[in-house]
């Protein structure tokens, strides 16, 4: 209702055609959102308030409910146990003295409750007494108090504009925290990037060094292989003899002759063969009548 009287009271200012500044709206605004906050508040205070009386209602009402189920329970139990017995008289006057001490128990309770009531009551009339001294109190000592105020209000005031420079200085120091942490970040990233950067150099490192192992070990095979034949050749050298200087020349003779022999014998075997092939050649050219031409220097036909 209060909202809709504001609304209502808005409405009414803007209206009429005077305008309003942007202050006035401002603080038209402001007030208007402090007493919806206040409603707000109210309204939860009062959500709470019903809220702990629900929940105090809920636990009676569990107290009660115990406390029923256990009568009923305990009554079952004598009621069975009286139906079982024999002779009705002293069944029901059994049942009659439990249902009698229930009543006591109940008038007991009862008296013990009104009790608590009264006391209430008169610690409630007390309390009550009392506010209406303090208010009456409150009356004569309200320009003490007011003043009083004053002075606490000026000392929080100083309090509020030193806790404004240090809140500054805060501010500051969080400024420059910002920045040494962007930058530290900056470095970081840096370093995570040339991290990335030096795994994969000695990734390929590894793999070169690895491929120069494998090499190194094909090359201390192929050495060993050498050494090997270097000391074969090397054994051989030692057990070779030159052979005399006389022995060599008449060896170079002898091979000279040869070769000059072998000279003559094929002149003689390409004489034969030509003196072997040469009348069937003239014969064959005779018949065909084929001019003859001679294949070798020697032939002796015209």
């Amino acid at each position: 209702q209060s909202r809709g009287r504001h609304k209502s009271k808005l409405r009414g200012l803007t209206d009429r055609p005077v305008g309003l500044t942007l202050k006035q709206k401002c603080e038209l605004v402001e007030r208007e959102l402090e007493e919806t906050k206040d409603e707000i508040q109210k309204i939860e205070e009062d959500s709470e308030q019903a809220l702990r009386d629900l929940e105090a209602d809920m636990e009676e009402a569990d107290i009660w409910w115990a406390e029923v189920q256990k009568a009923t329970s305990d009554f079952d139990k004598e009621f069975s146990i009286l139906s079982q017995k024999k002779g009705g008289t002293a069944a029901s006057e059994k049942l009659l003295r439990y249902l009698e001490e229930r009543n006591h128990k109940r008038d007991l309770l009862k008296e013990k409750l009104c009790l608590k009531n009264n006391s209430l009551r008169s610690y409630k009339k007390k309390l009550q007494q009392q506010l209406r001294q303090k208010e009456q109190m409150g009356e004569t000592f309200r320009e003490v108090r007011f003043e009083q105020l004053q002075i606490r209000n000026t000392q929080y005031q100083e309090k509020i504009e030193e806790k404004n420079k240090e809140l500054l200085k805060l501010k500051l120091t969080s400024g420059k925290a910002v920045q040494a942490l962007n930058s530290y970040k900056k470095r970081l990233q840096d370093a995570m990037e040339t991290s990335v950067c030096l795994k994969k150099d000695i990734s390929q490192r590894k793999e070169l060094l690895e491929k120069i192992e494998r090499e190194t070990v094909r090359v201390e095979e192929e050495r060993a292989k050498a050494e090997s034949l270097n000391k074969q050749l090397r054994r051989q050298l030692s057990d070779y003899r030159v052979p005399p200087v006389l022995r060599y020349v008449q060896e170079k003779m002898a091979v000279s002759d040869l070769q000059k022999s072998i000279k003559i014998w094929e002149r003689k075997v390409s004489i034969a063969e030509v003196s072997a092939t040469g009348p069937r050649v003239h014969e064959c050219a005779a018949e065909t009548g084929v001019e003859h031409r001679p294949c070798l220097p020697t032939c002796r036909h015209p």
